[in-house]
């Protein structure tokens, strides 16, 4: 099966799955989205909107390396 969002005016709901209730439970399957799911869509935004306007902090895969390095010896004592 594929998966679509759907964005729309709370007015229109009753229409919308009133459409959707012509189709049977094996051709379609109405899937509630999560908070879970919502708050990681903030997060990504937020981070996609940083990278954007040039404010997130980037690393290169040799700094990556050297913090990872430097965490797991903390813990390796």
């Amino acid at each position: 099966m594929e998966a679509i969002r759907l964005e729309f005016q709370p007015e229109i709901k009753a229409k919308i799955l009133e459409l959707l209730s012509t189709f049977s439970s094996d051709e379609l399957k109405i899937v509630q989205e999560d908070s879970e799911f919502l708050k990681n869509k903030r997060e990504l935004d937020s981070s996609l909107e940083k990278i954007h306007n040039c404010t997130a902090k980037l690393y290169s895969f040799e700094e990556l390396d050297a913090i990872l390095e430097k965490t797991i010896s903390e813990y390796d004592s």
